[in-house]
Order: C-alpha cells, then sequence, then structure tokens
C-alpha cells in the first residue's frame, strides 16, 4: 500500500492511501523512508496543514479504515464528535448501542488507523482526564488545546 510521510509541527506523519481512500495516518517511525506522495496523501496533507493553523474543522476526505465491524463502529462515532468537543470512552459505547462495552471501545479508539481526522484525540477518560493516545498524551493535549482555541460557541 502506498504512502508518504510529511513534516508537521507535530513531527513526520505518515499518510496511507489506496487508489480510492486514505487508510491511515499516523505518527511516522524512526527510520521510516518518506514513501511516495499521490493526490490523495497531499490532499490529507494539505487539510491536516488547514487544520494546524486552525482554518480547518472537518475534513473532506475519502476514508478507508480496516478493522472489525465492531472497530469500524466505534470509527464512525468518533468521526461524529464535533471538533472542540470531547467524549467519554462510555459516551461512544452508549452511542454505538454497547453501553457496557467502554472497555472495548478504548481498545477500539487506540486502533483507530487513521489519526486526527478520525478524532480519537478527543475521547477522554470518565472525569475528564486525558488517558491513552497513540500520538503521544503531549500530542492529544495539543491537538485539545488547538480545537478550544479555534473554536466558537
Amino acid at each position: 500500500m502506498p504512502q508518504a510521510a510529511y513534516t508537521t509541527e507535530f513531527g513526520r506523519i505518515t499518510i496511507s492511501y489506496n487508489h480510492e481512500a486514505i487508510t491511515g495516518i499516523r505518527r511516522s517511525l524512526e527510520g521510516e523512508e518518506d514513501g511516495i506522495p499521490g493526490f490523495l496523501s497531499d490532499s490529507a496533507f494539505t487539510q491536516l496543514q488547514e487544520y494546524f493553523m486552525g482554518k480547518r474543522k472537518v475534513f473532506h476526505l475519502p476514508l478507508a479504515p480496516v478493522g472489525t465491524t465492531f472497530q469500524r463502529k466505534v470509527w464512525e462515532a468518533l468521526y461524529a464528535i464535533p471538533y472542540g468537543e470531547t467524549r467519554a470512552y462510555r459516551d461512544i459505547a452508549a452511542t454505538i448501542g454497547e453501553p457496557r462495552a467502554y472497555r472495548a471501545v478504548g481498545m477500539a479508539n487506540n486502533r483507530n488507523p487513521i489519526m486526527i481526522v478520525i478524532p480519537c484525540h478527543r475521547v477522554i477518560g470518565a472525569h475528564g482526564e486525558l488517558v491513552g493516545y497513540g500520538g503521544g498524551l503531549d500530542m492529544k493535549e495539543a491537538l485539545l488545546t488547538l480545537e478550544r482555541r479555534n473554536s466558537v460557541y
């Protein structure tokens, strides 16, 4: 699967894609090669840059995350969390009709292959604490701060 790495204010980000959609966005691995940019990865990077500058609140990209039916259901619920808002794992579990599955929601959240665009950073602990994020808690806090700063209520 083609992929390309880009430098952002949050470090290097690798964007994976197929011929029709974005399949992954993650922090680049140490020593990972740049890959080959394509129209979809360049489009995703442009939209990420706009997001980082506070100019974009909604992404318009074809997405094709690979996962189980349950994971995809969770990721759809994450995608629906509005910019600048947060939800607890139990909120997501209730949204997908599985109110006791908050731990499984946490695992699906952890396996989200398309960080930022599928905003798993907007999911927090039951008491408002920042918990687990594949990009690191520092990045999670920075993304939430960015969104709070640019939200209009």
